[in-house]
């Protein structure tokens, strides 16, 4: 069983990392192979050519996409990531825009709809921090990054799969305290994945 954890934050001292580094020892415990893409160390570049734009919707796109092997081959599928202006970072938009084409992620059919290709994904979770309260980011904010990944992204992707959203709200008033407690959370929810 192969995990693709993809981590998209550029401080390597930040919670996200952290949290990615407890994730990896808890799937590495359970004996899973453990694939880290971390788009920054990679230097990843998130911006969508003209030339990937016109052939965006080719089922045989050519060159392939970047880190398209590593994710056909990953069974469990964990996105790290913090909300900036409540949503993805840039670069975690450019792993969408880049690496999740036709082809890879789905087919277009000629009618217009798409069939998802990623239908050997059993666990896509997201775990995510904001800045901001948990009232804010739900209720003001309307919460739309778990909006985007439940009703955007995995419908297209892996409808099969579980869904887990592990979301951390008010990173910006946490304790060191309250930090470890979440990092440990999430450690003990990812015996699970």
């Amino acid at each position: 069983m192969r995990a693709l954890i993809v981590l998209a934050h550029p401080l390597p001292e930040s919670f996200a990392h952290e949290a990615t580094r407890r994730i990896e020892a808890a799937l590495t415990r359970r004996g899973l192979a453990v694939d880290l893409l971390d788009l920054y160390a990679e230097g990843f570049d998130p911006v969508l050519s003209a030339a990937e734009r016109r052939a965006y919707l080719d089922t045989s796109p050519d060159p392939e996409p970047p880190f398209a092997e590593r994710v056909r081959a990953a069974q469990k599928l964990a996105l790290v990531f913090p909300q900036w202006w409540f949503g993805f970072p840039a670069i975690l938009k450019g792993f969408f825009d880049r690496t999740l084409v036709s082809g890879v992620a789905y087919e277009r059919e000629p009618d217009g709809r798409f069939t998802p290709l990623l239908t050997q994904l059993d666990a896509f979770w997201a775990v995510t921090s904001t800045g901001s309260p948990w009232w804010y980011a739900r209720l003001i904010a309307g919460d739309p990054t778990r909006r985007l990944l439940t009703r955007g992204v995995k419908p297209q992707l892996c409808p099969r799969a579980r869904f887990r959203l592990i979301q951390v709200n008010g990173m910006d008033a946490m304790t060191r305290e309250k930090g470890a407690a979440q990092l440990r959370r999430i450690e003990r929810e990812f015996t699970r994945f």
